[in-house]
């Protein structure tokens, strides 16, 4: 029946114009031979479809099939008819209205979900590059396509583990190699500048191509994770997709070196490509992830000028490192840490010059929360003013205990150096060190301070000033330290004292008020909480306890080694003294 109908509205169109087809036979054709498809009648619609008679009518409402002919497909595993399903797929490519069939491809890629998306765009790949290259308008067809393509494959998870990389899911490996495939012709197009090509659509096919080349840096490249091994690299697909994707910028772009070197100022070497606001602003995540692949991957890094020096590498970088460490995805925010090891391992200890910290990149990136080892290899490289300034802006910004007493513990090891010199350097000496002491050598908030959250702090401190009272003789004085002591004193040692005094009595209180309520609340199976210098979670009454000495060991720690500076002072002043009473 859906047969003879679809037949009998083919034969009524066969004596018309195509001018004079109405939208009411476009509507009875696509529901008849949906129903074709429907019933099986497979054979006989791919008849109607290449017979000659028909081409006029197929050309202009064969479309409508193409939608119907590709759910078959998706969801028909006979191989058999999966063949009879692409030939008549191939024959609506080949024979139907470019124009309307790329409206078509496109509304069909754009419906699907989940694993689907994938599944889809893999078959419908071919036929659109095909239908594409039919339009004269190519630029704007392309730029549609890839827009579209784009916007779905964003939807997918972007996998991370060689695990997840190896059965791909979702499809997104499979994909982006096939985008690939699918892009090449327009980018050779472009090279090559046919003929047939006006020098303006040109134009704008290379701009269609930029922009999806750096949406690609940004999805799936900026969180794609890649395979560490070396003879594991030419199998990672996602490696081989950023390859690519930098080849056709390389390629259809100005000079590649002018390009990844240029974004981020006033005056660019290229600035034909204009980006609509928001993709401006995206294209910064697009730039950083271009570095890391160029610098940390190494892909097309043999393009780039042999003659750049290291410092030049690291400062232009910094502002890619930043942009990475905002973000909060691990994937991504290591990606900033490895090109900040990238850049601080080809420069020399001591070499980076503290102007280099008037850059607003070079302060603020060490100031993100980062591993300890990183802001230490991040540390050897600054000379001895870039050290000073830096610890200086760490200690007035951090506002992290842990952090704080990684920093004094630099310290130490900058004084201890400089003394071992035969010069010694006047930035971990003298008049500059006692103002780095300053923030270093006293409590925020006196003896109201929180000892037990600022206690790495405290111990790096006090540890520091046994270093000094032992290492510097009060009457060499190469560090200032005996200069002011007084000072010290009043500022950090004597605060400390009765901050210790409070915080102990404090809590050895509330010890003894938990052991005296401790059978009660065992009866009632209660849990209780106490309020130390904040609120402590509620707890049990056993693991309460064990956070109050736990606490009250700090402090005694704390206490030990206050003691023994203090001790280490006044033995040092009167052994001081007793050296002048001899001289005398």
């Amino acid at each position: 029946m859906a047969v003879e109908e679809l037949q009998s509205i083919i034969k009524r169109c066969q004596i018309l114009g195509e001018q004079d087809f109405k939208e009411e036979d476009f509507g009875l054709f696509q529901l008849a031979g949906q129903r074709c498809i429907e019933e099986g009648h497979i054979d006989q619609l791919l008849e109607i479809i290449q017979n000659e008679k028909n081409k006029v009518i197929i050309k202009n409402m064969g479309w409508n099939l193409v939608g119907p002919v590709v759910r078959c497909l998706l969801r028909n595993d006979k191989e058999d008819e999966r063949k009879v399903y692409f030939l008549m797929l191939d024959l609506l490519v080949k024979l139907c209205n470019p124009k309307e069939l790329l409206l078509g491809l496109l509304e069909l890629i754009e419906e699907p979900s989940g694993k689907q998306i994938s599944q889809i765009i893999l078959l419908l790949l071919q036929p659109l590059q095909t239908v594409i290259q039919k339009l004269h308008n190519r630029a704007y067809s392309v730029g549609l396509a890839l827009s579209t393509l784009w916007s779905q494959l964003s939807l997918l998870p972007v996998p991370y583990s060689k695990e997840q990389i190896q059965t791909d899911d979702y499809g997104l490996c499979q994909c982006c190699k096939a985008l690939v495939e699918f892009t090449k012709p327009f980018v050779e197009e472009v090279i090559d500048e046919k003929e047939n090509s006006l020098e303006n659509e040109n134009e704008k096919l290379k701009d269609e191509l930029l922009k999806f080349c750096f949406k690609s840096l940004k999805f799936p490249l900026l969180t794609a994770q890649f395979l560490e091994q070396f003879e594991e690299a030419g199998n990672d697909p996602l490696r081989c997709f950023a390859s690519e994707i930098i080849g056709f910028l390389s390629a259809i772009g100005h000079p590649f070196s002018k390009m990844i070197f240029n974004h981020g100022r006033k005056k660019k070497t290229w600035d034909y490509l204009e980006f609509e606001e928001e993709e401006d602003k995206q294209l910064a995540d697009s730039m950083a992830s271009l570095a890391y692949l160029v610098f940390v991957q190494g892909i097309s890094i043999d393009q780039l000028p042999m003659v750049l020096s290291p410092l030049y590498l690291l400062q232009f970088n910094m502002g890619h490192i930043e942009v990475f460490l905002q973000r909060t995805e691990e994937s991504v925010f290591s990606k900033g840490l490895d090109l900040l090891e990238n850049g601080l391992l080809r420069i020399e200890d001591n070499s980076l010059l503290y102007q280099y910290l008037e850059i607003k990149s070079f302060l603020t990136v060490p100031q993100r929360k980062k591993s300890l080892a990183m802001l230490q290899l991040y540390i050897n490289k600054l000379d001895s003013q870039g050290k000073y300034t830096l610890f200086r802006c760490l200690l007035n910004t951090s506002n992290h205990s842990g952090v704080e007493a990684f920093i004094i513990q630099n310290i130490k090891n900058q004084i201890d150096t400089s003394l071992k010199r035969t010069h010694n350097n006047k930035w971990f000496t003298g008049p500059q060190l006692i103002s780095l002491l300053d923030l270093v050598l006293f409590l925020p908030e006196g003896a109201e301070t929180d000892l037990l959250q600022n206690s790495d702090r405290i111990m790096a401190s006090l540890n520091l000033l046994r270093y000094l009272v032992i290492k510097d003789n009060e009457n060499d004085n190469q560090t200032g330290l005996w200069t002011e002591l007084g000072k010290i004193e009043n500022n950090f040692l004597k605060p400390l004292h009765t901050g210790l005094n409070m915080s102990k009595a404090h809590y050895e209180a509330e010890i003894k008020n938990s052991q005296e309520n401790s059978q009660e609340v065992q009866k009632s199976k209660d849990l209780c909480s106490i309020t130390v210098g904040g609120d402590l979670p509620n707890m049990p009454p056993e693991m309460q306890l064990k956070v109050l000495h736990s606490a009250l060991f700090t402090f005694d720690l704390i206490e030990s080694v206050l003691a023994r500076v203090e001790e280490l002072i006044e033995i040092k002043t009167k052994s001081t003294s007793e050296e002048n009473i001899g001289i005398k």
